[in-house]
């Protein structure tokens, strides 16, 4: 019955993800037309650079959400009511505090908000009146929606997805209104308030509705505090892990710049825009399983563990690979059709993306299970992978331009997250040799790959892929065949080669039986 909820949550979060990725998406290209159309782009230019700002403020919280949700796996596994009320109510002091240091942060980078907009066309009251409420719609999170970490720990996400992007949603349509017939800066600015502060009302009346038993309270939470010290050891490791991460993707950019020019920055933004998206499509579909990983190695079960383990990773690598070959035969004759040829990157560009996006599905599927087994120790791992990409990446962009830079940042990620963290989940969480992931990961790798030289062998004796950039509807029209042909190739290899796909088939076939 346990896994049997596991799976059915992990579907319902899935899907609850997946509707609210594609409404969101479709919102945001209207809204952003009429805001900029209405408002005018300095405006929009404005309140993105404040939330951005008020972004380096929030990276005072990394680690702790996540260290809270590893340590209310095991007491939502046993029903603990008792220490679960105690973990949040440690939770809501930590955030409090938190909380305390990101308005201390805000007020006094307030002070220089003077000078960081010297040359702005908007009076400083609108650029005051809008940080504040950026700043108070922040700390609403900290003082307030703590309690949606255990919603999330439960694998109910969808419950908080649901809420949210509900709430953003109608927010948005009343700005769009707003904008559409009054223009007013500060009207905008305060929608987006008020709709925070209700949303943290409706968010934790639900709670209370679904959890009618808890009883955090902050007071007892400081008394509580070392009680579980674990929670700050997770968190300071964590913080490690995580800044790391921040300090690479806020350099990659700046190092591209350094060594080539911005208007090939602004070429690669073409392409990143859309493998974001993908990525971020999968992530909102896999993402959801994070939470029932944790309630399955909570069991203890390590074998059952493993098995769930190469389920997932078979499902990763299929659906990546479909994205992979979509972008390397897709993406160049889109780029075409929607910007001009000259916007067109070098291929080798395009296959060090490729192998970024698999590089980094992989990773999720790892770090799913080391969040789960508690594993956030290896910090040495994250502050070495920053040394090595900040190197390689320099000394590649001196080599070999952009190419050098996207080589370097590749080669750092594939020596801690594709050989180190599997390594490291293997031996310390399944605690079995990593022989076996290596064998069923490069199966996998060589489906992929054989997948991928039969498929554009096909593709190519049909000619279909030199019309595509003709028109758009034959981009559509090519891009349906093309995935299709590589789709059918690659789940038959799939099938016939890894155990983790027929496995995970099997599951979803018992799930609809039992629905």
């Amino acid at each position: 019955m346990a896994q049997e909820s596991r799976v059915k949550k992990s579907l319902l979060n899935a899907r609850v993800n997946l509707i609210f990725y594609f409404l969101t998406l479709a919102l945001s290209f209207f809204s952003r037309k009429i805001f900029l159309d209405c408002l005018g782009a300095d405006f929009v230019g404005l309140t993105g650079t404040l939330q951005n700002l008020l972004g380096f403020l929030n990276l005072a919280e990394l680690g702790i959400g996540s260290a809270i949700g590893y340590v209310l796996y095991k007491p939502l596994f046993d029903h603990d009511e008792a220490k679960i009320n105690e973990i949040i109510s440690v939770f809501g002091y930590l955030y409090r505090w938190i909380g305390r240091i990101i308005l201390g942060a805000g007020c006094i980078l307030a002070c220089f908000l003077p000078l960081i907009f010297p040359d702005t066309q908007f009076e400083l009251g609108i650029i005051f009146f809008a940080y504040f409420a950026f700043l108070a719609s922040s700390l609403i999170g900290y003082f307030a929606n703590y309690k949606q970490t255990l919603l999330g720990a439960d694998q109910k996400n969808y419950v908080v997805t649901a809420y949210f992007q509900t709430a953003t949603i109608v927010k948005t349509l009343i700005q769009m209104a707003s904008a559409y017939y009054t223009g007013s800066y500060y009207l905008w600015v305060v929608i987006e308030l008020v709709f925070g502060i209700i949303y943290s009302f409706i968010l934790n009346w639900k709670i209370n509705q679904v959890y009618p038993w808890l009883r955090s309270e902050v007071k007892q939470g400081k008394l509580l505090f070392k009680k579980y010290p674990e929670v700050m050891r997770y968190t300071k490791q964590l913080f490690i892990q995580k800044i790391s991460e921040v300090v690479r993707t806020q350099t990659l950019p700046i190092l591209i710049y350094a060594f080539s020019s911005l208007k090939i920055v602004a070429y690669y933004g073409n392409y990143t825009i859309i493998t974001d998206k993908l990525i971020l499509l999968l992530g909102s579909v896999l993402g959801g399983v994070a939470a029932s990983i944790g309630n399955l190695v909570a069991e203890g079960n390590n074998k059952n563990s493993l098995k769930v383990f190469w389920e997932l990773m078979s499902i990763r690598f299929l659906v990546s690979g479909i994205f992979m070959f979509s972008i390397y035969l897709l993406l160049p004759p889109f780029i075409s059709l929607w910007l001009g040829d000259e916007y067109i990157l070098s291929e080798t560009v395009l296959w060090l993306l490729i192998l970024n996006i698999l590089i980094g599905l992989v990773r999720m599927g790892i770090e799913q299970f080391l969040y789960a087994f508690g594993l956030f120790y290896d910090i040495w791992a994250p502050l070495l992978g920053t040394v090595i990409f900040i190197f390689l990446s320099i000394l590649g962009g001196h080599l070999w331009g952009m190419e050098g830079v996207l080589f370097g940042n590749c080669i750092s990620l594939i020596l801690i997250y594709l050989i180190w963290k599997p390594v490291f989940l293997f031996t310390k969480g399944f605690k079995i040799s990593i022989s076996s992931y290596w064998k069923n990961f490069f199966i996998y790798l060589f489906i992929l790959i054989s997948s991928f030289i039969i498929a554009i062998f096909i593709i190519n004796s049909i000619e279909i892929i030199n019309h595509a950039k003709d028109s758009w509807m034959n981009w559509i029209l090519s891009s349906c065949i093309i995935v299709g042909i590589f789709s059918l190739i690659y789940f038959i290899f799939m099938y016939i080669g890894s155990q983790g796909t027929r496995d995970f088939l099997k599951r979803l076939k018992y799930n609809k039986k039992t629905i």
